[in-house]
């Protein structure tokens, strides 16, 4: 099972430092690190640091690989379509869609999109060759990529659209995320932020992701994944009912956490605040977005080194009035 973006953090981060950025990533083996702060639900600061390569400094709009950050794109984008009444969360997805591997399974008639959103689909995080249940959906929580491409290939049958084609006319449209792709661009690749090992000297080459994922993969650049952040602390433009479903427990993950439609939730902070949470983390890849709703507030981590938690948490001890208590919070 996933750890959660907590946990996560705790496992990779160090004790918060007076080290600049620069010496903190030099000492973590990390070339970059992006850096987007909200305040009063407005994004005030967008810092950059590092290298794309040995050699290439990070500008500015560098473009960073998100890896699991595409899910909160991708939930949005559904509650974006639930609240104008073309998408509905509790009706079996079998209705546009269902997976051959699933299709003589009658589980398949129950799932749902806020299976999907909460993570209690029964699907495991990818399938090993064949799509199956491991549990019953709405059962319990099980982190999982698969149940996302489930809802993305049942979305584009609707809507007979492509993921990135709603997403643009839904979301980074509107909101002026140009440099935002669910697919490989070639016009990206002089700013692209190239995935790094532990030792920070070897980088992946396989990062060219030639097909869209409801899961994975988004190519997006610190400001525009701050406007998207700041646009979920405005309100994302849902109906306050629907708004507070989203942030609403779904499925317990052990500890103060839950799962709610798209968000790890962690409650009870000072003055009542809570944290929505979603991290990433793949092959040279480590990020995370912190959203605060009661106090407008939010922060936005991206790197490119495997190591690129440790330079996260002290970042988000750094970053954030409530960054000891939420380090805190998985001890």
């Amino acid at each position: 099972m996933r750890k959660s973006a907590v946990l996560l953090l705790l496992l990779f981060a160090v004790s918060a430092s007076a080290q600049s950025i620069d010496a903190r990533l030099a000492a973590s083996k990390v070339p970059a690190v992006g850096i987007g702060i909200a305040r009063d639900g407005k994004l005030r600061e967008v810092r950059v640091y590092g290298e794309l390569q040995k050699g290439s400094p990070a500008p500015y709009d560098a473009v960073f690989n998100v890896a699991s950050l595409t899910k909160p794109v991708v939930t949005m984008l559904t509650l974006k379509l639930v609240a104008a009444g073309r998408w509905d969360l509790d009706k079996p997805l079998a209705k546009f869609w269902v997976d051959p591997d699933v299709a003589d399974d009658p589980r398949a008639q129950k799932l749902t999109t806020r299976h999907v959103l909460s993570h209690q689909t029964g699907f495991p995080n990818w399938r090993d060759k064949k799509l199956a249940f491991q549990a019953d959906p709405g059962t319990k929580f099980g982190y999982s990529g698969e149940g996302f491409e489930y809802l993305r290939r049942a979305l584009e049958a609707k809507f007979g659209k492509t993921l990135p084609e709603l997403a643009k006319q839904e979301i980074f449209d509107p909101l002026g995320m140009r440099d935002t792709r669910f697919v490989w661009d070639d016009s990206l690749e002089s700013r692209f932020a190239r995935w790094h090992d532990k030792n920070g000297a070897n980088v992946y080459t396989k990062y060219k992701t030639m097909r869209a994922n409801a899961a994975d993969n988004l190519l997006t650049t610190v400001e525009d994944y701050g406007r998207f952040g700041a646009w979920i602390l405005a309100g994302a433009g849902l109906p306050q009912a629907l708004f507070e479903e989203m942030v609403k427990p779904q499925a317990a993950m052990g500890g103060k956490g839950a799962m709610t439609l798209g968000w790890e939730l962690q409650p009870g902070f000072s003055n009542g605040e809570y944290a929505l949470i979603h991290s990433g983390s793949d092959e040279g890849v480590k990020t995370l977005i912190i959203l605060l709703p009661k106090s407008k507030q939010g922060l936005i981590v991206f790197t490119n080194g495997d190591n690129g938690f440790d330079v996260i948490g002290d970042v988000v001890l750094e970053s954030l009035p409530l960054g000891k208590e939420i380090m805190e919070r998985a001890q």
